[in-house]
């Protein structure tokens, strides 16, 4: 069985998104079922493309933005052409009378397809950072886009998204590519190292880290704790903010911004670290029962975390600790505790996690859409 995997954006090998959907196809391939990728080339000119092959050049200027947005019967026909009998989409939040053709069609010529909403529900996300515009047309269209799939795939918990039933699975994880942390070169009586590595919006809710610290260092300590950010922020706006925060509060020898770092850079700070800081601010944009991909990277290195969020998969860990879902300050002292009290080794804790692999969540994808799958 041939299948193919469509974003309607680029590919970066580094980005975070990327790499998931790597993952994805190589667990897909891993089934069994051969699988193509369709992205966007934006490089000189827009090209949509399939693995390494142009299926159509749109060009340089106003109509190719537009070709991009409207022009999807290149991704029918080459599907038609290559007898794909499997599609997977991954939601751009882009329902449009073209998105919609371009699924009819493909229902037409005898295919499945599905459509992956990484994050929902995702309103609030777009509101909060006055982009409400940017999702009015997908707000008329969704319903009409959900009716042609075959089924929804999402990491929340809903049966239902749009009128259209879900396959829900977790945010799962390609142990082949995580390293697992090695032992802590500090000493964790008098040092505890923090991480927090995304790709920063708010509703990260890191600035919740960065106020505990500051009630932390209000008064001398015999702990040193310090917070690694590994990542850049999305919004300029949120970078100054930050720094502003911790300029202000003298903070600078205990926050440390790294940026973007990843392969054997990511892992030395992962084996440098103690303690993962996950989502502490999902309340801001609506959002309480997520499956978030960061959670499942923490435990594959073998660290313990805290997140504010509704994770089944790990709510009720030993590794785990929960904040509350509300503006408060991390109170630094309660992770101190809840650290120095952890028995759990790195091995432990990843070996807890294995049927979270994306082998075992995509195969879950196949096996209901194509109606052999047994609870």
């Amino acid at each position: 069985m041939k299948a193919l995997f469509i974003v309607f954006h680029g590919f970066d090998p580094n980005n975070g998104i990327s790499k998931k959907i790597t993952y994805q196809i190589n667990a897909l391939n891993a089934c069994g079922i051969h699988t193509h990728l369709c992205y966007m080339d934006e490089n000189n000119s827009k090209k949509r493309m399939v693995d390494k092959q142009v299926i159509a050049d749109y060009g340089c200027g106003i109509i190719s933005k537009i070709l991009k947005r409207t022009e999807f019967s290149s991704i029918v026909n080459y599907a038609i052409k290559e007898n794909i009998a499997f599609v997977y989409i991954r939601s751009n939040h882009n329902a449009n009378p073209f998105t919609i053709n371009m699924v009819r069609k493909m229902k037409k010529a005898g295919m499945k397809v599905v459509m992956e909403i990484p994050t929902y529900p995702y309103d609030a996300e777009y509101i909060s950072q006055s982009m409400s515009k940017q999702i009015f047309q997908d707000r008329i269209f969704r319903k009409q886009l959900a009716k042609q799939l075959d089924a929804i795939v999402t990491f929340s918990d809903y049966h239902e998204i749009f009128g259209k039933k879900t396959i829900q699975i977790s945010n799962g994880i390609d142990f082949d590519s995580i390293k697992i942390k090695k032992s802590s070169t500090s000493d964790s009586s008098s040092v505890i190292n923090l991480i927090g590595v995304a790709e920063i919006h708010p509703w990260h809710g890191f600035d919740r880290i960065i106020k505990g610290l500051v009630n932390y260092y209000a008064k001398p300590q015999k702990m040193v704790v310090r917070f690694h950010i590994v990542g850049y922020f999305f919004f300029n706006d949120d970078e100054i903010l930050f720094k502003q925060l911790i300029a202000d509060n003298h903070l600078e020898d205990y926050v440390i911004l790294h940026g973007k770092k990843h392969g054997e850079e990511l892992d030395q700070l992962f084996d440098a670290c103690d303690f993962g800081i996950g989502s502490l601010g999902r309340h801001r944009v609506g959002i309480d029962k997520i499956k978030t991909l960061k959670n499942r990277e923490y435990a594959a290195r073998g660290i313990p975390f805290i997140y504010s969020e509704t994770d089944e998969d790990f709510d009720n860990k030993e590794y785990v600790m929960k904040a509350p879902a509300d503006e408060t300050a991390i109170d630094i002292n309660s992770i101190i505790n809840f650290y120095k009290k952890l028995t759990s080794s790195p091995i432990e804790i990843r070996n807890s996690i294995k049927n979270l692999s994306w082998d075992h969540q995509m195969k879950k994808v196949i096996d209901i859409v194509f109606e052999s799958y047994k609870d």
